[in-house]
């Protein structure tokens, strides 16, 4: 998109804030980050706040019911004094359309530093995991999640076998030969993937995107956990192992004391039982796995050039996770 249409798209969206709540624009600075939604920091004379647009294309993989439901599950999260940012709302509204029919939200702006994948501290790794076991505490409160089952469906291990060998003969059709020993590794790990003994704890409400890029810092303390888009009924250990590989693994090196101070803080608001962690990141692998390990993988920049990295990591020490991370 070019610098003229996202300003036409920004002044498109402000016409109808100023609509909404009056507010005047004072100063716009568009924050590049995340994937085809645009965001901008904007100052008003009645305060700083983050306008996110949702791309018309991306929003189509939502229901946008859903996504009112989140937005109102974030706005009682901040009511609890969780730190993420409020939402604000027009006659019980969060989701608003612009005369150009782009959908968006406007929320308070949080201040914090982000902290690049592998390099937050062991007292940072801390103070987030108490904040996650804050957040699964929060939001399953005695809610009910109705009928709602878990948004992963963990398949088979044949239907994912299957899948991987379709992925492997489309990366030979491409002639990417150095990529299929990834692939005939993801194999060999699906075939020995102790599916039937793991225990994947308990379902509730979690974030689904717990990692370095949606987490703001004022130095140890995190400031604000952002973009609950994605936020869902799941397997909790899923935020587990999304933060802890996010903050842990440090350029092919995972650091254990990082994921120990995690795994403690958390436990400040939640009680794990035996090898959580190990099963958070065996989840973890078969969930993401196929997102990002594909014959496209050795093109991905950016954030999915990182998961790449991740996934290549876990499933180069799948059969020793358990090893790595014993006693935590």
């Amino acid at each position: 998109m070019t610098h003229i249409s996202e300003q036409s798209v920004l002044e498109d969206l402000f016409n109808q804030v100023h609509k909404l709540f009056g507010f005047q624009l004072l100063k716009a600075e568009q924050i590049r980050r995340g994937w085809l939604n645009l965001k901008w920091k904007i100052d008003t004379d009645h305060g700083t706040y983050l306008l996110k647009q949702y791309n018309k294309e991306r929003l189509k993989k939502y229901s946008i019911s859903d996504l009112r439901d989140v937005f109102l599950q974030q706005n009682r999260l901040h009511e609890l004094s969780f730190p993420c940012p409020k939402i604000l709302t027009k006659s019980d509204e969060t989701l608003f359309q612009s005369r150009d029919g782009d959908h968006f939200i406007l929320m308070e702006y949080c201040e914090g530093d982000m902290v690049r994948p592998g390099k937050f501290t062991e007292e940072q790794m801390y103070q987030l995991g108490e904040a996650t076991g804050k957040l699964h505490f929060l939001l399953n409160d005695g809610v009910s999640l109705g009928n709602r089952a878990p948004q992963f469906r963990i398949p088979s291990k044949p239907e994912r076998i299957s899948y991987w060998h379709s992925v492997h003969e489309e990366i030979k059709q491409k002639g990417k030969l150095n990529l299929l020993p990834i692939m005939e590794k993801q194999i060999h790990l699906t075939e020995r993937f102790p599916i039937d003994s793991m225990n994947y704890h308990r379902i509730g409400w979690a974030h689904r995107d717990l990692w370095a890029d949606n987490i703001l810092f004022e130095q140890e303390n995190p400031s604000a956990i952002i973009d609950f888009d994605r936020l869902s009924v799941d397997y909790l250990m899923l935020d587990i192992g999304r933060a802890v590989i996010s903050g842990a693994l440090d350029e092919g090196h995972f650091q254990v004391r990082n994921a120990s101070a995690f795994m403690e803080g958390y436990r400040v608001h939640q009680k794990v039982g035996q090898n959580f962690l190990r099963d958070s990141l065996l989840l973890l692998w078969y969930l993401e796995s196929t997102w990002w390990l594909d014959s496209a993988m050795d093109e991905r920049k950016g954030p999915p050039k990182r998961f790449v990295q991740e996934m290549i990591w876990l499933s180069e020490h799948l059969v020793e996770i358990e090893e790595i991370v014993e006693g935590l």
